[in-house]
């Protein structure tokens, strides 16, 4: 399962992208019995087919060949793994600057479907981490944020309204089969919906846009609900067949809609959501798909009576499997996005939810001897050990869920987690890999540890440690961690310079790093509103990687609360660049004039306190 072993998985395909000049699953490899890798392909048919040979024909050649020539084979093992053990690693001098970011949007910008929105042709897959570094960027006030701004709003939009979003009960499929978002590949991933829901938060915390709010909230609902595990955990994915049959469960037909909502409801839904009698999919079926913004049109009262009809509807047809594994990655990455919007359109609930998957990552995946481990099922942990981007993600999520609350022991478990990190995930150069030392699998002895520097469907163990690294750092103030993080940004540039779709995430902390990070201790007492009011306006900034830390008078840790006191007894803000501060204040409208809070949010009246009088 390489979704549980993407140790084991990176090693070897690796060495099927060397031998054969691709890779691809499912993957096949043959070994040494030491594990040396010496012939590769990726799928082999039951009967020969179109020059490919059949699987029963490759085992016996290859059991000839170690039978009558195993000296050539072992020598061909050895030769392939000391290549992949001396292969050439992006290498960064520097970590992105604010030029290498503003190229990047432009290029990004030239690789825009325009129409469709999103990059290149099909299939079409959701560019997360690419969306995140757009909405920095648009957030700075570079000359390109403008160009950042529009690429980021046409292709939310457009995915939003589109067949790959599910317009029910939300969530998005894991791509789209067409250039137009039209047909999904319905399966439905974990680790596509955390992002995007944070994305989609993000977007609304910038522009405002209704849409980000609406699709932030449903794609959280439909993590709890469709993917929450009894003990508190989020699952890894829906199937995309129900019965053996691809969409079975999300597909409709006009008669099908007209049955649940009569005739006139009926045809009128179908026209809004492009339900035709020819069908968008198979068999005379359609996607659903909002054609307009029945919010926009004043028929959004109706729509939603009429989605939450189908929807109870569609809940009485044959569901499509679970994958019910707990992946501490991707759980991290729920965690962020669950605590972020929460917090930001007052869903308590949605706070709650990450704080119990915390506790159970904590509890159930770290054992007695401290080390993390990557996978649970049921309640019960798999012996799989934790690799770089379970740890990075799990501090990014553990960080964020600690500025959120004010729970500021989860940041205490995620710095000894970056601990962990420095300590045992780097090479003989210093430079970071997936694989923890302690934890090296023998089996993988033969081959060199894995660090794969680009982004893909979710951030690669270089660019989530580098995030993590970056926002405790400026919590701490520890030139290590920072240190750390721009050299493994330096990865990313290299990366990004080249194709910046698969340096999202690395060029969206690269943003961070450039803007500083702003960092904002809010100061007073628990139950203090005005505390709480401060709190709230800090979440709302759209600055690039903004790191916000909650504490009481006389906290010390982190090191960001520490020497910061209330401003005339009552609650204070503190905004900081590196731990170099400006005068505190006691203003919402002033914290959020100084954090760039779109004005559409300051709702809150003037406050009668002032700005603290400079001495």
């Amino acid at each position: 399962d390489r979704e549980e072993r993407p140790d084991v998985d990176a090693v070897y395909m690796e060495a099927t992208q060397a031998l054969t000049g691709q890779g691809g699953w499912p993957m096949t490899v043959f070994l040494t019995p030491d594990g040396k890798p010496f012939y590769a392909g990726t799928y082999f048919p039951p009967q020969p087919l179109h020059g490919r040979p059949s699987f029963r024909q490759v085992l016996a050649a290859v059991g000839e060949a170690w039978t009558e020539r195993r000296g050539d084979v072992v020598e061909a093992g050895d030769r392939i793994s000391e290549g992949l053990a001396e292969r050439s690693l992006p290498v960064g001098v520097a970590p992105p600057d604010a030029a290498d970011l503003s190229r990047a949007v432009r290029a990004l910008a030239s690789q825009e479907d325009r129409e469709n929105g999103g990059f290149g042709t099909a299939p079409k897959f959701p560019p997360s981490m690419v969306l995140e570094q757009l909405l920095r960027h648009a957030a700075t006030e570079a000359e390109t944020a403008s160009v950042a701004a529009g690429v980021a709003d046409r292709t939310l939009a457009r995915m939003a309204a589109s067949g790959t979003y599910d317009q029910l009960a939300g969530g998005f499929a894991r791509y789209s089969v067409d250039a137009g978002w039209v047909v999904p590949h319905f399966e439905k991933m974990l680790y596509d919906n955390a992002q995007l829901a944070r994305v989609y938060l993000h977007w609304w915390r910038l522009t405002g846009s209704p849409t980000g709010r609406r699709v932030a909230l449903e794609t959280c609902d439909w993590m709890l609900t469709g993917l929450g595990t009894p003990e508190g955990g989020v699952a890894s994915a829906l199937d995309a067949d129900t019965d053996g049959v691809e969409g079975a469960t999300y597909v409709w037909t006009p008669q099908q809609l007209v049955d649940v909502l009569g005739e006139q409801d009926g045809a009128w839904a179908a026209g809004l959501l492009g339900v035709t009698a020819s069908g968008s999919f198979e068999h005379g079926t359609s996607t659903l798909r909002l054609l307009r913004d029945p919010w926009e049109g004043g028929e959004g009262g109706r729509w939603e009576a009429a989605r939450a009809r189908l929807l109870e509807a569609r809940d009485r047809r044959p569901q499509p499997g679970r994958d019910d594994k707990v992946v501490l990655a991707w759980n991290g990455l729920a965690i962020a996005a669950l605590a972020e919007t929460g917090a930001l359109l007052d869903r308590p609930d949605l706070v709650a939810a990450p704080q119990r998957c915390a506790d159970l990552l904590d509890a159930l995946h770290r054992d007695e001897h401290g080390r993390w481990h990557r996978v649970s099922r049921d309640g019960r942990v798999g012996a799989a050990a934790a690799v770089l981007e379970d740890l990075g993600d799990l501090s990014e999520g553990l960080l964020v869920l600690a500025g959120v609350t004010g729970e500021t022991s989860w940041a205490t478990v995620a710095l000894g987690v970056l601990d962990q990190v420095l300590d045992e995930f780097v090479d003989g150069s210093g430079d970071l890999v997936d694989t923890s030392r302690v934890d090296a699998d023998p089996r993988l002895a033969a081959a060199a540890r894995p660090a794969d520097p680009t982004d893909n469907a979710y951030p690669c163990g270089t660019s989530a440690a580098a995030g993590a690294l970056l926002r405790a750092a400026a919590l701490t103030g520890r030139t290590r961690w920072r240190s750390a993080a721009e050299r493994a940004l330096g990865r990313s540039a290299a990366v990004g310079r080249a194709a910046p779709r698969f340096a999202g995430w690395g060029m969206a902390v690269a943003e961070a790093l450039v803007a500083g990070p702003l960092e904002v201790a809010v100061m007073g007492a628990e139950d203090d509103p005005a505390a709480d009011a401060l709190h709230q306006v800090a979440l709302a900034s759209p600055a690039p990687g903004l790191v916000v830390v909650r504490g009481v008078p006389g906290t010390s840790e982190p090191a960001l609360l520490a020497d910061r006191p209330l401003v005339a007894g009552a609650a204070a803000a503190y905004v900081c660049r590196g731990f170099v501060c400006e005068r505190p204040t006691t203003d919402r409208a002033a914290l959020a004039r100084t954090l760039r809070v779109r004005s559409a949010q300051d709702d809150v009246p003037q406050d009668s306190a002032t700005e603290v009088p400079e001495e």
